[in-house]
């Protein structure tokens, strides 16, 4: 919508992991280079954790480009709270061949085949499992359970486990020892410093082919820093937003006043509104709370006195827990539309797939 505005060939600060705008920031260069590392030793579990929006997909994606026309197959798996044998049949399903109402033991056949068919051709296969969070401790051992596929002295498997920061107390658990044991190397991607906040964003920008419009002042990145905590979706987030703000108003040049009442718009749009009521204030706010806890716990206690100062005192708190809840509605909702965004993402990879499938076994036409 903006993008002509600024002179831009495309939008810089789009919500989807794009591998072209990879920012090589020092924990993504290190937590890219240790999956690197995991590819060249092909066998083991390479750990990469961060925290929601951090770039964890983003250095995947950069990763499985780079991939592409090497003798690696990748499968991309994308857990959902899922059973140990309905991860079994999500690896199959990653890697092309048919589960649907197959025993579980006819799919560990069918893989370790298809395994060793892949090596004896001179490839590798890689399975990248996203959201491993959500694994339980049974599915985490049927993943151990694949890194036993050997053919000769040479692993047949190699895999890669994303998630959220949950997912290193889960292996720190007594049972995960013998998983433990198998992970080569583990990384955690956190948030970028004021500093990287302003290279990330200039580098989107130069990426999108900006050419010195928009600019920004110097307080602007630091005040986008400080609404983010350095997270690189939610800069995107405000970002965005911010382009779009300075293309209403007519601004190429845009500064921390731009970027506050941005971030005030967000946090308009994050309250929950509540249903009209009589405003009151201090002691008689608390009676009225007092009067519904009453009602709803047969409880007396219209003769609660307190002072002015005490009461007032109570409402902010139970105003403070209400903010408190609303915060943790809204990052429900930010992992479930993530979620969603990663079923979506492997979707149309498997769909991908069997279109390849399909026209590889089409026959030739005949001149």
């Amino acid at each position: 919508m903006y993008e002509a505005f600024y002179g831009l060939s495309s939008k810089p600060f789009q919500l989807n992991p794009d591998p072209s705008f990879f920012f090589g920031s020092k924990q993504h260069r290190r937590a890219k280079a240790y999956l690197e590392y995991g590819v060249s030793r092909n066998e083991g579990f390479i750990v990469i954790t961060g925290e929601i929006g951090a770039g964890k997909t983003t250095v995947l994606r950069s990763l499985i480009d780079g991939l592409h026309g090497s003798n690696v197959i990748a499968g991309h798996l994308v857990t959902t709270q899922l059973g140990a044998e309905d991860t079994l049949r999500m690896v199959g399903a990653a890697f092309g061949f048919r589960v649907k109402d197959v025993p579980k033991s006819e799919l560990l056949i069918t893989l370790e085949a298809f395994l060793i068919s892949q090596t004896s051709k001179g490839k590798r296969c890689l399975l990248i499992v996203d959201e491993a969070q959500n694994l339980t401790p049974r599915a985490v051992e049927e993943l151990r359970m694949l890194s036993n596929f050997q053919f000769g002295n040479q692993a047949l498997l190699q895999s890669f486990l994303v998630g959220q920061p949950e997912f290193r107390e889960i292996l720190q658990r007594p049972e995960m020892e013998q998983f433990r044991q198998r992970v080569a190397a583990t990384c955690h991607i956190g948030p970028l410093d004021a500093e990287e906040t302003q290279r990330y964003i200039e580098h989107r920008l130069k990426c999108a082919g900006s050419t010195g419009k928009p600019s920004f002042e110097p307080a602007a990145f630091d005040g986008i820093f400080q609404a983010t905590g350095g997270i690189p979706r939610r800069i995107n987030t405000v970002c965005d937003r911010l382009l779009l703000a300075g293309f209403l108003a007519g601004k190429t040049h845009l500064g921390v006043d731009d970027v506050a009442e941005v971030v005030r718009e967000f946090q308009q749009e994050a309250e929950v509104p509540n249903k009209p009521v009589k405003a009151v204030a201090g002691a008689e706010a608390l009676a009225a709370a007092a009067a519904a806890v009453s009602a709803s716990l047969d409880v007396d206690l219209s003769s609660l006195q307190l002072p002015a100062e005490e009461a007032e005192a109570m409402t902010r708190q139970i105003q403070a827990l209400a903010a408190d809840q609303r915060g943790d509605q809204l990052q429900r909702l930010e992992k479930s539309l993530l979620r969603l965004e990663r079923i979506n993402l492997q979707t149309l990879a498997m769909l991908t797939k069997l279109v390849e499938a399909a026209a590889a076994a089409k026959p030739s036409e005949k001149p």
